[in-house]
């Protein structure tokens, strides 16, 4: 046993788990988020089967978004189908309540199984496993076996409990209970959208019970039974649950009912051979291993693991910057999809990253009335993005804790970089899939009308001769309402180069269908003329020729120059907002996050290593990371700029942020806590892009090793031009593996030297 961290009591074996042999009601929430089952269709928490709403308990369902308090719409949690309890003799065994002799709970991420070992002072014993089938994405299965020593008499209580957890109010209208094939069923529909969702399950035990008692409620049905063991006897209850939803299907229930039959005829021992298979198939794409780094490899494949199950693989829906981990942050997408989730999925499995962007052209209507109702043309992509694409960041996020007063954020109309930052996913996704299909028949369209929006959205200055952007956001969300932010101002740039770039190819390839496109989105050949003198013409910040240094944004040198840690002294009360209008921070070069070293982050190609050196350093000092989105980004550039130290820690402090719970759950009052999946997916960045150095071009793998003393190698499978690749990288040497469906050679650069790696080839390559 290999304890990771004292205060979480997080443990491993071999770094394929992690579990905790003491409870600690304090960090309940935190576990029911780290120890999470899911499947990328629905969210199960790593609570325990006798656990309420009150412990957090949630299952929480993709495409079931709906809004019950008239502000906040956010998937739904649906009735808990694997509720379980044990008494005898008057006790309720339960961690919290009954007194303990030994205590496991164990994550497996290989084979994504939930196990609990618990035996009691009195000697019973509980085991549990759970699992959410990765097989058949609608279902749950538990297996629950109560040991004991002596002769007892048991009563079991288990069903549905449709009493859930909901962060923003009730969100069901109807709630019925019903009993049908000896299946237990919970039908509720939502308020808003008047969604159908079925929970349906049937249990089954190994003894003959007594005094059964079903207790029907209103969303909630039960059965209760009782069994008398005798001395060292085992009770096996086995619990199957489906969950079908009307967007899933025009029959949820019968769907439902038919998965449960199908389930209960293949048994339970198949149905977990066939979810352990399909996972093992996963990590055969996804797997990074730490070699001579078993604490390392644990952190990996649990964030690993983690962006695996947030992200929806069987359907087009966003995935939410909490996953479905619980309902915080609306279960909604953000920029961290593109961002930071995707780039895993895209040199591993490129069609879930090609899911994760028509997802965004299914959405592009939500986009076009977003910037219509702003006064703008084109496409501006909501903030916070849900199932139509229309902007659900609301006006007032924040409240003035000194004064009690709401604080109007402006997330949602100056933060405008995310429609730039689909674009420059989209052209990621065709440089590394020569994917034309998908730019012809929905990439064009998403960047074109991203292409429209900028031109929009940008203002010509007459005095200083080039275009600006004015009055926008950066990913340092501390500092609004500001000019020429250098992130949004390249990414801008940038969408417009790539739109031209397209619209070249598509000339080229089919002129017909582009011009039937440029017709539909009304883009004329004038139109495509102002795109490039706004390219050519858009004001960049550059590297000031003494210091290297480059401006965040306008005036941003002449901010006061103080350290995060300083600058906290001046807080009046610990939950004071630090950004805009009036925190502490918006006078001040601390930043939030990272802003312009995001941009050294995703376009490693356009600075020097001394100007990307003097830049790290200097933001580095004045970023407080009040994101889980920066340490990871801070992680790359250190290693890419050789600070070993520095790469490790911020690795460590990125990796570490559900699992050693250094976030709260709760702040004031509200809610934030889950799985922070853009950290998940950015792990594998900072180990691809940062540790291994690799670089994608249009023609070509750059490589060029910082593997950190504390590991001896990564070793991963990448795919590229749609040819697969295995990699053992060390830092004098890297091994690449052409797998035997490759059907092209590639060039691979490794630290400035060209080799070209033939199909069907093993090769090992001093570095």
């Amino acid at each position: 046993m290999i304890k990771l961290n004292e205060n979480a009591h997080v443990s491993t074996e071999n770094g394929w788990q992690i579990f905790e042999k003491e409870y600690d009601a304090k960090q309940s929430i935190n576990s029911g988020s780290n120890y999470l089952l899911g499947n990328g269709y629905l969210g199960y928490r790593g609570t325990f089967a006798e656990n309420t709403k009150e412990d957090y308990t949630a299952c929480i369902v993709t495409d079931t978004f709906d809004m019950a308090d008239g502000k906040w719409r956010e998937l739904s949690n649906v009735p808990n189908g694997l509720y379980t309890t044990l008494t005898s003799n008057g006790i309720f065994y339960a961690l919290d309540v009954t007194g303990y002799n030994n205590y496991e709970k164990k994550l497996d991420f290989k084979d994504a199984l939930l196990k609990r070992k618990t035996t009691y002072k009195d000697g019973l014993s509980l085991n549990t496993e759970k699992y959410s089938s990765m097989h058949e994405k609608h279902l749950l299965a538990m297996s629950y076996e109560v040991s004991t020593i002596n002769e007892k008499t048991l009563s079991i209580k288990t069903g549905i409990d449709g009493d859930v957890w909901s962060i923003n109010g009730d969100h069901f209208q109807l709630k019925e209970t019903s009993i049908e094939d000896s299946m237990l069923i919970s039908h509720v529909k939502t308020k808003e959208y008047g969604t159908d969702i079925y929970v349906v399950e049937h249990h089954s035990f190994s003894h003959q019970g007594s005094k059964e008692e079903t207790i029907q409620e209103e969303s909630s049905i039960f059965k209760s039974l009782s069994f008398d063991l005798g001395a060292n006897e085992t009770l096996t209850l086995t619990k199957y649950v489906a969950i079908y939803t009307s967007n899933d299907s025009e029959q949820p229930k019968e769907d439902a009912i038919q998965l449960i039959k199908n389930t209960i005829n293949k048994g339970y021992d198949k149905n977990k051979e066939e979810h352990v298979e399909a996972w093992h198939d996963l990590w055969q794409a996804y797997d990074i291993k730490a070699n001579g780094n078993i604490e390392a490899q644990t952190l990996i494949r649990f964030n690993l693991y983690h962006n695996i199950i947030a992200t929806p693989r069987h359907k087009k829906h966003p995935i939410g910057a909490r996953g479905l981990s619980c309902q915080a942050y609306q279960g909604a997408a953000f920029w961290d999809q593109e961002i930071f989730n995707m780039p895993m999925f895209l040199y591993s499995t490129p069609e879930v990253a090609r899911n994760i962007l028509e997802y965004r052209y299914d959405t592009i209507y939500g986009a076009r009335k977003k910037a219509k109702d702003l006064g703008y043309d084109g496409a501006f992509y909501a903030w916070i993005s849900g199932k139509t694409g229309e902007e659900l960041c609301p006006d007032y996020f924040f409240k003035n804790v000194l004064t009690g007063r709401k604080i109007r954020n402006h997330f949602n109309i100056w933060q405008i970089h995310i429609s730039p930052d689909i674009t420059y996913a989209i052209s990621k996704y065709y440089q590394a899939t020569e994917d034309w299909e998908f730019i012809e028949n929905f990439g064009a369209e998403i960047v074109f009308d991203v292409a429209k929006f900028i031109e929009s959205r940008v203002h010509f200055n007459d005095f200083k001769g080039y275009y600006e952007v004015i009055r926008v956001l950066g990913p340092d969300e501390w500092h609004e309402n500001v000019d020429n932010n250098t992130f949004t101002n390249y990414q801008c740039k940038f969408a417009l180069e790539e739109a031209l770039e397209f619209y070249k190819q598509f000339k080229n390839r089919n002129n017909e269908e582009l011009t039937s496109l440029m017709k539909d989105l009304n883009i004329s050949n004038e139109r495509i003329e102002k795109w490039q003198k706004i390219a050519e013409k858009l004001f960049i910040h550059e590297p000031n020729q003494e210091t290297l240094l480059i401006e965040q944004f306008d005036g941003f040198f002449k901010l006061e120059d103080i350290t995060p840690e300083k600058l906290s002294n001046r807080l009046i009360d610990e939950e004071e907002y630090w950004g805009w209008p009036n925190g502490i921070a918006v006078a001040t070069q601390v930043s939030k996050q990272a802003d312009l070293v995001q941009l050294l982050v995703m376009h490693d190609h356009l600075y020097d290593q001394e100007i990307v050196k003097n830049n790290y350093y200097y933001y580095e000092k004045r970023c407080k990371h009040g994101s889980s989105l920066s340490p990871a980004m801070h992680a790359i550039i250190a290693s890419r700029i050789g600070d070993e130290e520095e790469a490790l820690k911020y690795f460590y402090t990125s990796s570490t942020v559900d699992l050693f719970s250094t976030n709260e759950a709760v702040v004031g009052g509200t809610f934030i806590g889950g799985i922070h999946t853009a950290a998940a997916g950015a792990v594998w960045q900072v180990l691809v892009h940062g540790f291994s150095g690799i670089s994608f071009r249009d023609d070509s793998i750059e490589i060029n090793p910082r593997i950190p003393e504390a590991f001896d190698s990564l070793e991963f499978n990448i795919t590229f031009k749609n040819q697969h690749f295995h990699l053992n990288v060390f830092n004098d040497i890297v091994f690449i593996e052409s797998l035997k469906s490759n059907t092209r050679d590639l060039d691979f650069v490794i630290n400035g030297s060209k080799h070209n790696i033939r199909k069907h080839s093993s090769n090992k390559i001093p570095s």
